[in-house]
């Protein structure tokens, strides 16, 4: 590791720039006392070089502090040392807040709980590191509520939160986290520990009188506050979205010199949070969705104020272009088409203690605007179901907006100024001629009850014209909200996209006046420096910047969302963060970070370091980077973020690419070669299985087999079917009739381990009116390969594929697909692997699971009635690429009663979960925190559907149940139909063949054949 610091721009004369830190010695002296994780590795670096905005500078080092007390050793430390420090949070800030060259806290990993909750004082008492939404779900249990509430309230921190003074929908209802602090503890760079809230005059000379640093501090406070009082009352505008600059108007006596709200929005270029007691609000039970729209986004904020005064506790607003970037993007298709006729929208919550109330509130709304001539569509929602999807169009966004197919890329900038809600939709329409007049396309939306308006920006900022034009364009930007008394921030702070222009916004005198107040915190200027006060430019050190220049190297994938570029796809992520959740919802995204809820385990910081590997600085390597191959080692491979993510990193694509050329010419682990190359060796064991399984079942010769392969011992070893699918699709009498086709593919592991799943499903094509054909040639995806970058073999598979299937593509026969992780190959692999052939175009494109064929080419087929209860859960390829939306209605039409958890991926992941160490360990956890045990909880008689191999393994090798396919299900419907009513049919638990697991283990019989393998597939 270099011990000292690269920087990317030239270091700046006033000392901003800390290369002259000595890490090395930092980094031994920050070992010797904090108790956490200390981590100056370039990998660590480049993991936290940038937060979710336009900017990029790589810090020191990173500390995971365990407790306060290690914080608190932390700041000492690097004060001896004179290193700058940033505390942070979820690292989703918009204006780069949260990325300098600085030692970087991160509170999130540990300092994360709930110290205290009190329903009766409605108030909480929590560590900085805490999710917002782990808060809110704590209160809402006693009908109570933080009422801030961010779009990214189920991954932001609170400490986050008060850095940054965030506000978000609910704060119509309950005003800006300034608003709901009580008090907090802080520390201070020079050491100072204590707790600050609202202050007596009597109380603030006690503490003045004591003398110390704090009585020094409190007083040089209140000497601020008497000298700046005019004109802060006379600068600060009164609006309700005012984020910009620091609070100096808590410090007045009519606002009860309030430290902590003063400290709030700060941005850690003050103090650092280790405690925070906050303020909890009444939460209504019930809620009703009203949605009105109008001809365009103006004319919905000129309204804004009619709406206010029904005392709705929330009031959205978003533009056509918004829904145009979403139907593009394929985000929410079924939500959009709820919306109201219009071109703008509002969406208006009301609260009650009953739903009748609250729709009643709504009525009023609907009967007021109905009598006036210019009266909106209205649509008013009573679906918890459909209210919860209008909200994801909202909370959509930004991810909507950033990575549009066919549009340029969007950026940061000019996200959330603010005015009053009165000047709307007036400055709404001078904001689009601004843009128009820079040529400039984005989207409208934001908190219009408040007036904050957000929006993502075509901005170039990769050419130093583009630069420039950006930079003159903010000049212009501030100068037409501060016409309008507005604020440059409304809820995302100042950072660096804004602090420059703070001048203009307080004068030179409150810009002393902020000055000093940091001086008085931070007397050595150490605090997140460069940000808020003595700012960068806006234009400095960018993310990208003029002379981005990475490297273009030949790949295998195409990357044709991506103009080919493999750069281009590492730049994806936009550092929203929602890879960080920790729970999974209706999504899949990340279980690796849920698991180890570490950075490098994230979407967001598996792409950011393969961002820096393309950069160059400070990791370097390339292909051969450790770093890298160290955050994808617990990459699943779900392809969880290609669904859930709002920009669509690929991480699994990314990952398999990374290892290709990370193991070209090298061997690569022995895992690899006998799961990786199951095909061939399940081709080899099905002549002999009865071999195969005594080898793998036989209790010494088995743990000998998984010490062999790289198996953790507590995995169970499967049997090979006695027969294979394809061996007894041979055997049946040949049938040619005048049926429409249909090509059902053999997977591997339904032809070699499951072959009832191939066998039921042939039963229900055929029952649905089709003639079954199944390839004669021996063929495989490759599904397996592209875990371990075998991407050279992976593409020869599919080209066997699409020479076998040439006639069946070129005629349009549909090919039904069991195994949910094959599909995924012909849906997504094999298009980047050959976009340009037409004919893996075509077979993407007619390729089906079962469900989706039923629905969508036998919509008459009458499915089987099935009754009883089902847990279900989807492969996470199944949820993420394709949808569960036909699987479920299948399940309907069976009327069955089932229920689907939200689980997220089972955690198998394919062969995954079956290798020792640390993937055993985190494939066992994720599967433990919902799906096994919700499997376990269900009665003995429920059904447990379960489509993909690897999740039907993770069921029935930690649970006492088994699973089914949900073709195996259809087809015990079709022969319940047929029996004798006296007759019962299979148990849920069914007399079927046992379910086998993963690749080629049994097939390892010696160390010999191992090394055979190695050498033949080394090259």
């Amino acid at each position: 590791m270099n011990s000292t610091i690269d920087a990317r721009h030239e270091p700046r004369p006033d000392g901003h720039n800390s290369s002259n830190v000595d890490a090395a010695a930092l980094e031994r002296a920050l070992k010797g006392f904090v108790r956490g994780e200390v981590r100056f590795g370039d990998g660590d670096r480049a993991l936290y070089s940038t937060d979710g905005s336009n900017y990029r500078q790589v810090p020191i080092g990173v500390v995971v502090p365990r407790d306060a007390n290690d914080v608190v050793q932390t700041i000492a430390a690097c004060r001896r040392f004179g290193a700058p420090v940033l505390a942070r949070g979820g690292g989703t800030s918009l204006a780069g807040q949260c990325c300098n060259v600085a030692v970087i806290i991160d509170m999130s990993k540990y300092m994360n709980s709930i110290v205290s909750l009190d329903s009766d004082a409605r108030q909480a008492i929590v560590q900085p590191g805490i999710i917002l939404d782990t808060l809110r779900d704590a209160a809402e249990k006693h009908h109570l509520t933080f009422a801030p509430d961010p779009s990214t309230h189920n991954h932001c921190t609170l400490g986050g939160m008060i850095g940054n003074n965030s506000c978000g929908v609910h704060s119509v209802m309950g005003g800006k986290t300034e608003d709901n602090i009580v008090e907090l503890e802080i520390v201070t760079y020079d050491g100072v520990r204590m707790r600050v809230g609202k202050t007596s005059d009597e109380e603030l000379q006690r503490i003045i009188d004591e003398g110390g640093r704090r009585g020094e501090i409190y007083g040089k406070l209140r000497d601020l506050r008497d000298k700046y009082a005019d004109e802060i009352r006379r600068r600060y505008p009164d609006i309700p979205r005012r984020v910009s600059g620091y609070n100096l108007p808590m410090l007045l006596p009519e606002n009860g010199f309030d430290v902590a709200k003063a400290l709030v929005g700060s941005e850690a270029t003050c103090v650092t949070v280790l405690e925070a007691t906050t303020r909890l609000v009444y939460s209504p039970p019930a809620r009703t969705l009203l949605v009105l729209g109008y001809p365009d986004v103006y004319t919905a904020g000129d309204h804004v104020v009619d709406i206010l005064e029904h005392k709705p506790i929330a009031l959205e607003g978003l533009d056509d272009n918004l829904v145009e970037d979403m139907k593009k993007k394929g985000l929410h298709p079924k939500d959009i088409q709820l919306l109201p006729d219009g071109a703008g929208w509002l969406l208006v919550e009301f609260g009650g203690e009953t739903k009748e109330e609250s729709d009643a509130k709504a009525r009023v709304v609907m009967d007021a605007l109905k009598a006036k001539p210019d009266a909106p569509a209205m649509k008013l929602f009573d679906d918890p179901a459909q209210e919860k999807m209008i909200w994801k169009v909202r909370e959509s966004g930004l991810g909507a907006t950033a990575r549009v197919p066919g549009e340029k890329d969007t950026w940061e900038g000019w996200e959330d100024s603010a005015v009053a809600p009165k000047d709307l939709g007036n400055y709404l329409r001078d904001l689009r001629k601004l843009f128009e007049r820079y040529g400039y396309g984005c989207a409208l939306y934001g908190h219009f009850g408040q007036a904050c308006v957000h929006t993502r920006i075509d901005f170039d900022l990769a050419t130093q014209p583009g630069i420039d034009k950006f930079h003159s364009f903010l000049e212009d930007a501030s100068d037409l909200v501060l016409s309008y008394g507005g604020s440059l921030s409304g809820e995302h702070g100042d950072g660096q996209s804004k602090a420059e222009f703070l001048p203009k916004m307080f004068g030179p005198e409150l810009m002393q006046a902020f000055a000093e107040f940091k001086a008085i915190w931070d007397p050595d200027g150490k605090m997140n420096p460069g940000k808020i006060v003595d700012p960068y430019r806006s234009d400095e050190n960018l993310r990208i910047g003029a002379y981005y220049r990475p490297p273009q190297p030949v790949t295998y994938f195409q990357y044709p969302d991506d103009t080919g570029s493999f750069a281009r796809a590492t730049l994806r992520c936009v550092g929203v963060g929602e890879c960080r959740r920790l729970e999974s919802g209706d999504t899949v995204m990340c279980p690796s970070f849920m698991v180890t809820r570490e950075e490098k385990d994230s979407t967001r910081g598996r792409a950011r370091l393969l961002f820096e590997m393309m950069e160059g600085n400070p990791i370097g390597d390339g292909w051969r980077n450790e770093s890298v191959r160290e955050a994808l080692d617990l990459c699943l491979a779900c392809k969880g973020c290609k669904g859930d993510c709002p920009v669509n990193v690929d991480m699994a694509t990314y990952k398999s690419e990374f290892l290709s050329h990370y193991y070209e010419g090298r061997l690569r682990p022995i895992t690899a070669y006998t799961m990786g190359l199951i095909y061939w060796w399940a081709r080899i064991a099905s002549r002999a299985p009865a071999l195969a399984n005594f080898m793998s079942q036989t209790p010494v010769l088995s743990t000998v087999a998984k010490a062999a392969a790289g198996v953790a011992q507590q995995r169970r070893m499967p049997k090979f079917a006695s027969q294979t699918f394809k061996s007894w699709f041979a055997k049946r009498p040949v049938r040619q009739d005048e049926r429409p086709p249909v090509v059902l593919w053999p997977d591997t592991f339904n032809n070699n381990f499951f072959p009832d799943t191939a066998k039921a499903a042939v039963d229900v094509l055929e029952a649905a009116g089709f003639r079954v054909e199944v390839p004669e040639r021996s063929l495989c995806c490759g599904r397996p390969l592209y875990d371990w970058g075998m991407l050279d073999t992976a593409k020869r598979l599919l080209r066997e594929i699409l020479e076998e299937l040439r006639p069946q593509i070129a005629a349009g026969v549909p090919v039904v697909v069991l195994e949910p992780s094959c599909l995924a190959v012909f849906r997504d692999e094999l298009v980047n692997l050959y976009p340009h052939d037409h004919d893996a175009v075509r077979l993407s494109q007619q390729s089906y699971l079962l469900s989706e064929f039923l629905e969508k080419k036998a919509p008459d087929f009458k499915v089987p009635a099935v009754v009883g209860k089902a847990l279900v859960h989807g492969h996470c390829h199944h949820k993420s690429l394709i949808g569960m939306d036909d699987e479920e209605q299948v399940l309907q039409k069976m009327g069955l009663d089932y229920e689907m958890p939200d689980s997220g991926c089972c955690g198998m992941a394919g062969a995954f979960g079956f290798e020792r160490g640390g993937h055993y360990d985190v494939s066992i956890k994720a599967g433990e925190r919902v799906l096994l045990p919700a499997v376990r909880a269900t009665a003995e008689d429920t059904y447990i559907i379960a489509d993909g191999f690897s999740c039907r393994e993770q069921i029935e090798q930690t649970t006492d149940r088994q699973t089914m396919h949900l073709a195996e299900v259809l087809a015990l419907g079709l022969k319940r139909e047929t029996m004798p009513p006296d007759v019962d049919g299979v148990h849920a638990n069914g007399r079927r063949s046992r379910l086998v697991a993963t690749a080629a283990i049994g097939v390892v019989v010696s160390g010999a054949i191992a090394m055979g393998v190695r050498k033949a597939a080394a090259k």
